[in-house]
């Protein structure tokens, strides 16, 4: 009513809406109710959450965040106040880039779908992915460990040759320094090269692989870069090379490993979920970047490439 007031009176429209006028004046001068309170502060702090989210956060992860505060309220409720204020969270898409050699003779599968481990540095999993600029592609290889969901190596260049994944595996033995450790990934000829079996071998990594065109047998890598893409890359066009790297960079190192909550974590970000679990800062301070008290070692030289 009160924002057709300017173009119908209150008697007409209190007709029309079956009311009386004293009995709509008298509602329009009560005090809001203790709940309908709460629900303006707590409107405001969600609307925050989501903007500190980067816009991508839903119910599930605004919960987590409100709880992580101390504000412990239902599910539903978060829900019904991000449906009123037009909040939503992104939905996700999967892709894939690798491409098999028929040639190359694969390494066995040693997870069989079980990515559920003990500790960190047991399980890695690794793949490539694509993002189109306007300066043409860049593919992005990362390395998971399959305990936290933190990427601990990745590598970006303009081709698909062994030194991508290389550099992403490198990224990732210097961080982390495992003493026994899994590789697993798809049947890519990046990953069935002789350099990169040289390279496992000498560092003392297994390599392993799954079945040849399914997704699940590398679903981790798969989930994590369509949150890439609904997360950047679908809300983010660039058109500069060097763009590109920063903001995925940024995404990375700023957003998903430090601060990013995991449904499968219970609702931790993977740094957090370390700490929390005992594990300590497992980087290397060099030309690191600092959030919430945790170092990150990315080497400024990967910006620069």
């Amino acid at each position: 009513m009160t924002a057709h007031q300017a173009v119908h009176p209150v008697a007409a429209l209190c007709r029309t809406l079956g009311v009386s006028p004293s009995g709509y004046y008298a509602w329009s001068k009560r005090p809001l109710s203790p709940r309908a309170r709460a629900d303006v502060e707590l409107s405001a702090m969600i609307a925050g959450i989501h903007r500190e989210s980067r816009g991508t956060y839903g119910a599930p992860r605004v919960h987590a965040e409100l709880a992580a505060q101390g504000i412990h309220i239902g599910r539903k409720r978060v829900a019904r106040l991000m449906r009123a204020a037009q909040l939503q969270g992104v939905s996700r898409r999967k892709f894939r880039t690798t491409i098999r050699d028929e040639a190359a003779r694969p390494a066995p599968d040693l997870v069989d779908r079980q990515f559920t481990t003990a500790g960190p540095d047991r399980l890695w999993v690794a793949d490539i992915t694509y993002i189109s600029t306007g300066a043409g592609f860049l593919f992005l290889a990362v390395v998971l460990d399959a305990w936290s969901r933190r990427v601990i190596g990745w590598a970006m260049e303009t081709h698909l040759r062994t030194e991508l994944v290389l550099a992403a595996l490198d990224m990732a033995l210097a961080q982390r320094r495992p003493t026994e450790v899994i590789h697993h990934s798809d049947h890519g000829c990046q990953y069935t090269s002789l350099a990169f079996g040289h390279r496992c071998r000498v560092a003392g990594v297994r390599p392993s692989m799954g079945s040849v065109g399914d997704a699940y047998d590398n679903a981790l890598c798969e989930s994590f870069f369509a949150t890439l893409e609904c997360e950047l890359l679908d809300r983010q066009r660039v058109r500069a090379q060097i763009d590109a790297r920063l903001a995925v960079f940024d995404f990375i190192e700023g957003w998903y490993n430090p601060r990013r909550r995991h449904s499968a974590l219970e609702y931790l970000s993977p740094m957090i979920f370390e700490r929390t679990h005992g594990v300590g800062d497992r980087t290397v301070p060099l030309g690191s970047t600092i959030d919430q008290g945790a170092a990150t070692s990315v080497s400024p030289l990967v910006l620069a490439q």
